[in-house]
């Protein structure tokens, strides 16, 4: 039998390049895994450094909305104010007023601010009953259908207006001054009916006192 020896030598001679196998020293071989943990730190220090990018990125994005938020919140009241300035300035210019510069006298717990207030209500309902063919029917459009259909504009508005309200009534009405003409012009180009026309304009007069007035806001 041949000795161990014998046969790696014959081993190593007809396959010179197992000498670069067997001469690899353990320092080399254990060089390895260490490159390995150095591409796994290196990868960890990449994911976390990336991580850190998207959260600063979040981070601005989160202010610029903060930011922009800011800057429309600043600019509606401002909207608002000039709103206003415009809608009071226009009903005051068009919309009945006294007659004299003295100070108005339908003040509240007065008989004439009860009368203007009456006055104002009665008519809007009148207005309804008009509107809705009951008093004076007829079978084709006439005056008083008409009269009905405007009667908020013609005569609740002025009626009220004319009583010494607050300033957010006072506001509510200007406001409303304004609205109902749009209302009762655009209407009739989709729906020919006056019934429709009043209903819209109550709908829009109750909303816009409920708004102006916080009829819904809770009270703290």
């Amino acid at each position: 039998m041949h000795s161990p020896t014998a046969i790696y030598s014959t081993v190593f001679k007809f396959y010179p390049f197992s000498n670069s196998i067997a001469t690899i020293s353990p320092h080399r071989s254990s060089a390895l895994p260490r490159r390995r943990i150095r591409t796994v730190v290196r990868s960890d220090a990449t994911d976390t450094s990336a991580v850190e990018e998207s959260v600063e990125e979040k981070e601005k994005e989160e202010q610029s909305e903060v930011a922009s938020s800011t800057k429309a919140s600043a600019a509606s009241p401002k909207v608002d104010k000039e709103l206003k300035k415009v809608v009071q300035k226009t009903a005051a210019t068009f919309a009945p007023r006294a007659s004299t510069a003295t100070k108005n006298p339908a003040v509240p717990g007065t008989a004439l601010y009860t009368v203007f207030e009456v006055q104002g209500y009665v008519s809007l309902l009148l207005g309804g009953a008009l509107s809705f063919n009951l008093i004076f029917p007829s079978n084709e459009p006439d005056i008083w259908r008409l009269m009905g259909m405007w009667s908020i504009w013609m005569f609740t508005i002025p009626s009220l207006r004319a009583r010494d309200c607050s300033n957010k009534e006072k506001e509510a009405l200007n406001y409303l001054f304004l609205l109902i003409p749009l209302i009762n012009v655009l209407i009739p180009f989709f729906v020919k009916s006056f019934a429709v026309v009043w209903s819209a304009d109550t709908v829009a007069f109750f909303a816009m006192y409920a708004w102006k007035l916080g009829w819904f806001q809770r009270s703290e």
